[in-house]
C-alpha cells in the first residue's frame, strides 16, 4: 500500500498529492496508537539516517533520534560547523556519501533565505536515499504535518468552514525563520481551512509561497486573505497560531531587522485577543515561543493551548515520514 513512497523525498508538502500526505496521517495516527499501547513498531531494523543541522534544535532533533530508534534504527548527529562542510565540502559530495552509508538523509538549513532548500534540493539530486526537510528557509513539513494532525484531532477531520489566523507576532530574541508561517498557509489551504494571514508591512512573506497559498486555496475552494490586523485575523478563528519571523531582505542584517520589530510590541496574543476567537478556538505554536512578547503565559497555559499536544505529535508524524519513505 505504501511501497509507492518509499525513496520519495519529503521536501516540502507541495511536492506531495493529498492522497500521498493523507497516508502519511494515516500511518501517523496508527505510529501514536502503537506507541502510547506500547505496541512495538521496529519497521525500520537496522536502518541508519543521518541528522544534518545548520541550526539549533529541540524538538526536531529528539522526534527524529526518538523515533527512529522507536522503528529500530538508529540516527547519526552531524553539526554542520564540525563536518567537512565547513570546510567547504559539496551537497553533491555529501549526499552520494551519506546515502551510501545509511538509508535516509534529512537536513535542517533555516536561517539564511535563498539557501536551505536550495542546498537539499542539491544533495537529494545526487544522493539514492530519501531527502528529509526538518527544515529550510521555505518550509517546515515536518512542522506542518503535526499542525495539521493536531487540528483533526481537535475539530475532526472536515475542516471546511473552520478558520485558521496564521499570525506574525512579535519577539526581541532573534529574526526567526519564515518557514513555518509559508508552510501553513501552503498546507492548511490545501485540507479545508479557510486561512487568515496577518502581519506587519515589513514582513511579507516569499511570494513564491503566497503564489502556492492562493492557488491551493483556490482548487480546494476555500479563503486565502492577507491583512494588516492582528485583531481582524484573530476575529471568528478556530485556530490562531501568532508567532514571530524575519524580513527577508534584512535577514543579513539582524540587529535593523530587530529595531524595526520595535515597532510592533502589541503584536502579542493575549486574552483580549483570544476573546475575539471563537469561543472554543485553540492556540497553537511550533515552539519555543518566546513568553511575554509572542504570547502571554495566560493563554500558552491556559485551557485554549494545545502546543504540547501538537509537539507530541511531532514524533509521531516524523516517525511516520521515515517509516513510509526509508
Amino acid at each position: 500500500m505504501y511501497g509507492s513512497l518509499q525513496g520519495k523525498d519529503y521536501i516540502s508538502t507541495q511536492d506531495w498529492s493529498d492522497a500521498e500526505l493523507e497516508m502519511l496521517l494515516d500511518k501517523s495516527i496508527e505510529l501514536k496508537q502503537m506507541f502510547r499501547s506500547g505496541v512495538p513498531h521496529r519497521f525500520l531494523a537496522d536502518k541508519t539516517i543521518f541528522l544534518l543541522f545548520f541550526d539549533k534544535s529541540t524538538r526536531t532533533r529528539n522526534s527524529f533520534e526518538a523515533g527512529i530508534t522507536q522503528l529500530g534504527g538508529h540516527a547519526h548527529f552531524i553539526d554542520s560547523s564540525t563536518s567537512q562542510i565547513a570546510h567547504g565540502e559539496s551537497p553533491k559530495d555529501t549526499g552520494i556519501i551519506l546515502s551510501s552509508y545509511g538509508h535516509g538523509i534529512a537536513v535542517r538549513h533555516d536561517l539564511v533565505p535563498g539557501e536551505g532548500n536550495t542546498y537539499m534540493r542539491e544533495i537529494a539530486q545526487w544522493a539514492e536515499k530519501p531527502v528529509i526537510n526538518m527544515q529550510c528557509d521555505v518550509d517546515h513539513p515536518c512542522q506542518t504535518l503535526a499542525d495539521l494532525m493536531t487540528i483533526r484531532e481537535i475539530f475532526g477531520k472536515n475542516l471546511r468552514g473552520r478558520k485558521i489566523a496564521v499570525s506574525w507576532a512579535y519577539a526581541p530574541s532573534y529574526a526567526k525563520p519564515m518557514s513555518v508561517p509559508q508552510g501553513l498557509i501552503m498546507l492548511m489551504t490545501r485540507f479545508g481551512l479557510d486561512v487568515t494571514l496577518a502581519h506587519p508591512p515589513e514582513y511579507t512573506l516569499m511570494e513564491s509561497t503566497l503564489q502556492a497559498a492562493r492557488e491551493n486555496a483556490r482548487k480546494a475552494g476555500v479563503n486565502f486573505e492577507v491583512v494588516d490586523s492582528m485583531d481582524a485575523a484573530f476575529e471568528d478563528a478556530d485556530i490562531v497560531y501568532p508567532k514571530s519571523w524575519g524580513i527577508e531582505s534584512l535577514f543579513h542584517k539582524p540587529e535593523e531587522a530587530l529595531e524595526i520589530s520595535k515597532q510592533y510590541k502589541n503584536w502579542i496574543c493575549d486574552e483580549r485577543r483570544m476573546k475575539l476567537a471563537k469561543k472554543e478556538a485553540v492556540y497553537m505554536h511550533c515552539l519555543p515561543a518566546d513568553r511575554g512578547n509572542e504570547v502571554t503565559d495566560a493563554v500558552i497555559d491556559g485551557p485554549q493551548s494545545v502546543v504540547y499536544q501538537e509537539a507530541e505529535n511531532r514524533l509521531h508524524t516524523c516517525k511516520s515520514i521515515m517509516a513510509m519513505t526509508m
